[in-house]
């Protein structure tokens, strides 16, 4: 059985979305039940934050399931097809918004995410580097690609699709925040 010492955050925060679900309880409505903040349920089930064992066994009450249990549950696949603008997770933080669908460490392969670059946002000076492949399309705004030694500035209808193996980033640029919806193989966030 596992326990909170050695399940990291994202797992954690991904079981307890899953079993939040399950019991047909949306983030609010199981804030409301156990009298906190539904940013904190929010942050934890983002693997933001780590709860203490006690705020993680009042949040499960109101699901309910024990402490052992919520360790000892095994997740199928997720068999959910259809998702709600609210149930996407966000990933990431400042002027980047990540969103996530699939990509869940319960067995998919394919990570989806809707980016959006608020102004100047970018993906950080150091340029990433992970095993797969990637590739997106840009909905709005403009964004500045860098694949290994290339540069492109995309716009609207514009698309990528690299070695995710390459060092890569991604800026926004000009006056409207970007929008990209990307997908990548295997999940990486």
């Amino acid at each position: 059985m596992a326990n909170s010492d050695d399940m990291g955050n994202a797992e954690l925060g991904q079981r307890l979305r899953t079993l939040r679900r399950k019991a047909g309880l949306s983030q609010r409505a199981l804030a409301k039940k156990v009298s906190v903040a539904s940013a904190t349920i929010s942050l934890m089930e983002a693997g933001k934050i780590s709860p203490s064992v006690g705020s993680l066994k009042r949040i499960l009450e109101g699901i309910p399931i024990g402490l052992s249990e919520f360790f000892a549950f095994a997740e199928e696949p997720d068999e959910t097809v259809f998702y709600a603008a609210e149930d996407l997770s966000e990933i990431g933080s400042g002027r980047l918004s990540i969103k996530q669908i699939g990509g869940n460490p319960f067995g998919r392969s394919l990570q989806i995410l809707k980016e959006t670059y608020g102004l100047n946002a970018d993906t950080g000076r150091v340029l990433y580097e992970h095993e797969g492949e990637e590739g997106g399309i840009v909905i709005s705004g403009r964004v500045e690609v860098t694949v290994g030694d290339q540069r492109k500035i995309l716009g609207p209808g514009d698309a990528y699709f690299f070695q995710s193996s390459k060092p890569h980033r991604f800026r926004q640029v000009g006056p409207e925040e970007s929008v990209i919806i990307s997908a990548c193989t295997p999940p990486t966030f």
